[in-house]
């Protein structure tokens, strides 16, 4: 078994049961406040725990910081199909079978094939499935399967966009450990204020707790923000179930990082700490930093694709300026407005942050590689800080409450 010290040259050999606690189900937030920015916010800070409510967010943050927010939208990727034998097959949609932009793909007309997760598959005996309602036709064929995903073909006429057939004929896909169905409700809830780009089948749930209220006072403070995209795959729920984190393979997810958010970052650089409200912003600009440093290093790849062991293959760090220089010269050399591609990055103890001084983030389940990340950036005080939000009576995961960590 690993262990959990700083640096590390090999989290590989880190066991994901060393972010292991033991999580009791009634902490589990089934549903969210009734008001968004009614969380409790726990703030560790050189060692010592406060607790506050998320409104104070903003008086917790120096004047001079940059918050990093993601800007993704969730689709309604779980569908359920019916077999004429009644069994009920259902479907979460995950990505483009061609690895096309996730935007892209959802803008398909009239035909449009994906990969899939599939509940039920054993009782699919692979004829066509057909939903129909309101006069709306939604067919689906099975075209291959490979590592327990399937490639499946979806058809429909009228022209619209594939994207609203999800909407039509699909639900919000809560994660497994709200055991209930999605609700009316949800369709706000477990989206952002800000959501503007749809892809994602989990939400970026630490910036569920942001209001128009909250990003006001944030404002009146000159505390700038800029927004990233990454669209959140449903790997983040699956469990590690390899005994290191060498056999564990991350789920490639999409981000976009836009020209004006690069600029912003490197403007930066120096003025300030730089703050991601939840995990998948912190390993977009993370992403972004070990783009940047291989095409400083000479490469010349197409688009951004970060490797899980990248940060710890042992090249040359590259100072976070040269990296940030490096990716605004790659976007002139490709008359680009936007970085695009896919991450795989793994953010263990071990690693060097080249970005992030702290994070905003909601508290994750236990044996996960989002804790993984939490004690990379705080070290093992991150035991401490789960046994007070435990002991304080904080409510826990998706539409839980929250936390400000900074970077030790």
């Amino acid at each position: 078994m690993g262990v959990l010290e700083p640096f590390s040259p090999d989290p590989g050999g880190i066991s994901i049961e060393e972010v292991s606690y033991e999580l009791p189900e009634d902490r589990i937030a089934q549903y969210p406040l009734a008001e968004r920015d009614g969380a409790k916010l726990l703030a560790c800070a050189g060692g010592k725990i406060t607790d506050h409510r998320f409104t104070d967010l903003p008086g917790l943050l120096p004047a001079n910081t940059l918050l990093v927010l993601n800007d993704t939208r969730v689709v309604h990727a779980r569908i359920r199909f019916r077999r004429a034998t009644g069994a009920v097959i259902e479907c979460m949609v995950l990505a483009p079978a061609d690895g096309r932009p996730m935007e892209q793909a959802l803008n398909d007309r009239g035909r449009s094939r994906w990969w899939c997760m599939l509940g039920n598959a054993k009782r699919w005996k692979g004829e066509d499935l057909v939903l129909e309602d309101q006069g709306r036709r939604l067919a689906m064929s099975r075209v291959d399967q490979q590592d327990g995903e399937h490639l499946l073909e979806f058809s429909w006429e009228g022209g619209t966009p594939f994207l609203h057939q999800l909407e039509h004929f699909g639900a919000v896909p809560l994660p497994p450990y709200m055991r209930r169905a999605a609700e009316v409700d949800d369709d706000a809830r477990y989206n952002t204020v800000f959501a503007e780009r749809p892809g994602s089948v989990a939400a970026p749930t630490a910036s569920l707790h942001i209001t128009p209220q909250v990003l006001q006072a944030l404002a009146r403070k000159g505390i700038a923000s800029t927004r990233v995209t990454l669209h959140v795959g449903a790997g983040t729920f699956l469990p590690v179930k390899s005994p290191t984190m060498r056999g564990h393979a991350m789920h490639s997810e999409q981000v976009r990082i836009p020209r004006t958010a690069v600029e912003q970052l490197l403007a930066h650089l120096g003025h300030g700490p730089v703050v991601p409200v939840g995990t998948t912003a912190l390993r977009t600009i993370e992403s972004l930093y070990w783009f940047g440093a291989d095409l400083a290093n000479g490469a010349n790849p197409p688009q951004l694709a970060v490797d899980q062991w990248r940060p710890y293959s042992g090249q040359p760090e590259v100072p976070v300026k040269d990296a940030l220089q490096g990716v605004l010269a790659w976007l002139d050399l490709h008359r680009l407005e936007a970085v695009e591609g896919t991450t795989t990055l793994l953010i263990a103890p071990g690693y060097r942050f080249g970005l992030a001084d702290g994070l905003v983030t909601n508290f994750h389940q236990p044996r996960s590689t989002l804790l993984l990340l939490v004690a990379a950036l705080v070290g093992p005080q991150w035991r401490t800080v789960y046994g007070h939000a435990l002991h304080h009576g904080y409510r826990f995961l998706s539409y839980g409450d929250s936390s400000l960590l900074w970077r030790r």
